[in-house]
């Protein structure tokens, strides 16, 4: 992917190098130079991974896709929200639970975290399960030892579905001595051929017609939901029944070891504390390493969204608690945490990324269009590494103001191999015109200069 070599060439960026090693600081960068910027700070920076917040859902799948452009999509992990409401009876898509035991996955151990987690704050305020700790997929791969029945009973334990042939994620059939799985992280279904006890085959397949397309060297198999009933579930629902009457029906299912719809409702009363993760709740965040680095995209409208968030939760659990018969004037637990939790139990240190300055003191990433280049990208890639050799900047986004008028006559001829030592007379000159070395001498009066080159 040639787009790769474009983040090493923002090393020498001063708005970059102002901020780097900060334990915080504030970048305003334009919104269209904000992926490209990014991979730039982590490939200048020792920090990893990169938690990137952004304020919706369609942000940070937008910026997810971006980054993947410029640090390859196996470096990138998008983090997703769950799709149903806070109490709703209806549980999340096989899909984002899979995609967010991943990420706890990945973030478990530092050697294999992607470069960059991307997620909106509703997904980063929302608790986790009560075995967050715990996520381990099933990876298995040919030559490897699996006793089918035990593989089937531990996918049916991790959510999923045992059908006679599989077609949608979180599915699972036994034709044989052939197990097809389609993992709840994966786009295609995956055949397990197996030869007694041994993994003799493994291959992608087509649902249409049930032939083998790509052979794989490894399968990683998620789990299809956040709350399981593990043993501490069971004895927690068990518990529910005496203190919270109201709710004995899905107590009693999730005690007896039950899966079933809208399970993941009621995981605020299952949650109990991880001592290894510290007393309360437990979010993402607080699984960082203290090597991660936080960054805050637009912090105003992430702190908003997630009063929302609370507001729209506070006003279904009271609806509610009323239908429910709870006892008048008791809160109910809640799935979200408030913004002033997001920081509080993690030593990585956090950075905000703005679209527009806030102060004339906050570093600055300027950006601006560039012509047009047709082929596979290498002629631009070849384009922006001159003019970075150069000592110019690589700015996406909008068009240079025009050129500053400079007092006295500059001169006729210069080289423009490296930059004087005379500061340029204002802020505009400085962004977007280049002092050259003159190859002559000029007056006093005079500073020349060069326009930055398109």
């Amino acid at each position: 992917m040639l787009l790769t070599a474009l983040p090493p060439l923002l090393r020498h960026e001063p708005a970059l190098v102002e901020v780097l090693g900060r334990a915080s600081a504030t970048l305003s960068v334009p919104e269209a130079a904000r992926a490209l910027t990014l991979a730039g700070i982590a490939d200048a920076s020792s920090r990893h991974p990169f938690l990137v917040i952004a304020p919706t859902g369609a942000d940070a799948e937008r910026l997810a896709a971006d980054l993947a452009s410029f640090v390859g999509p196996d470096e990138v992990d998008l983090f997703p929200a769950w799709e149903t409401l806070p109490f709703e009876r209806v549980s999340p898509s096989v899909e984002a639970m899979g995609r967010r035991l991943r990420t706890m996955w990945h973030l478990s151990d530092a050697e294999r975290a992607p470069r960059f987690v991307v997620a909106p704050v509703r997904a980063i305020i929302q608790r986790l399960g009560p075995h967050v700790t715990e996520v381990d997929p099933i990876i298995i791969g040919p030559g490897d030892q699996v006793d089918p029945t035990e593989l089937v009973e531990r996918l049916v334990r991790l959510g999923y579905r045992r059908e006679y042939q599989v077609e949608n994620r979180g599915e699972v059939a036994v034709r044989g001595s052939i197990v097809d799985v389609v993992p709840s992280t994966g786009d295609v279904p995956v055949r397990i051929d197996l030869w007694g006890d041994e993994v003799d085959r493994l291959t992608e397949f087509a649902v249409a017609d049930q032939r083998s397309t790509v052979e794989r060297a490894e399968v990683e198999i998620f789990g299809c939901r956040e709350l399981l009933p593990t043993e501490d579930v069971q004895a927690r629902a068990a518990s529910l029944m005496k203190t919270e009457a109201w709710g004995r029906e899905q107590w009693e299912r999730l005690a007896a070891g039950e899966l079933f719809d809208g399970m993941e409702s009621w995981l605020p009363w299952l949650a109990n504390d991880h001592a290894d993760l510290g007393s309360g709740e437990t979010i993402l965040t607080d699984l960082l390493p203290p090597t991660a680095q936080i960054v805050l995209i637009e912090p105003r409208r992430i702190r908003d969204r997630a009063g929302d968030v609370a507001a729209e939760e506070a006003d279904l659990a009271g609806a509610l608690a009323k239908a429910w018969g709870v006892e008048e004037g008791r809160e109910l637990p809640r799935l979200h945490v408030g913004f002033d939790r997001l920081l509080t139990r993690t030593e990585a240190p956090a950075w905000s990324v703005t679209t527009v300055p806030e102060s004339p003191d906050v570093a600055t990433v300027l950006a601006a269009g560039w012509h047009p280049v047709a082929g596979d990208g290498a002629p631009l890639v070849r384009q922006l590494t001159e003019l970075l050799n150069d000592g110019y900047r690589v700015v996406v986004g909008r068009t240079p103001p025009a050129a500053p008028t400079a007092s006295g006559t500059c001169c006729p001829a210069w080289a423009c191999t490296s930059p004087p030592t005379t500061t340029p007379p204002s802020p505009v000159a400085r962004w977007w015109w280049r002092r050259c070395r003159p190859a002559r001498s000029c007056p006093a009066s005079s500073w020349p200069c060069c326009p930055s080159r398109t």
